[in-house]
């Protein structure tokens, strides 16, 4: 229950930052992207500006053995770059080139723009089924869906 509490605030308080600072109108991300034309650097702010508690955040796990709010820290287990890895980050940067949207955004956005945003969100649900289908080996059983027992 704590941390369906902890993810429920921490959401909340993610989309509230992303709403107070115009992150969810993709026309301003756009622009961010736009350096030849009407760029805005609004969105450079708003990542600099999440710098600093990043920051603040990383020193004060140094000293943890575990996290606040699970058993054990969850860190990248290596720091190769994969064709996969760099595939699905040229997607993910066309993807949100073209939407202005990324999938904090898109959520978040289906409270204030859900027509928009619905469309933004089917489609990056069926992305992740592709990726699903595309990286399942073809002797490799499909998964259980959740709540589904094997």
């Amino acid at each position: 229950m704590r941390r369906i509490l902890i993810s429920l605030s921490s959401g909340t308080l993610f989309g509230a930052g992303l709403a107070v600072s115009g992150m969810l109108d993709p026309v301003r991300v756009r622009g961010f992207l736009d350096l030849f034309g009407r760029f805005d650097p609004t969105l450079a702010f708003v990542m600099g500006g999440a710098m600093l508690p990043m920051a603040i955040a990383w020193i004060a796990t140094r000293g943890m053995t575990s996290p606040f709010a699970d058993e054990k820290f969850y860190l990248p287990d290596t720091r190769q770059l994969t064709p996969s890895l760099i595939g699905g980050s040229a997607l993910f940067g066309i993807g949100w080139a073209l939407a202005g949207l990324c999938p904090g955004p898109g959520i978040a956005s289906l409270a204030t723009r859900p027509r928009e945003a619905g469309l933004f969100v089917v489609a990056m649900l069926a992305g992740f089924a592709l990726a699903v289908l595309v990286a399942r080996k073809p002797d490799q059983p499909s998964a259980p869906l959740s709540g589904e027992t094997a």
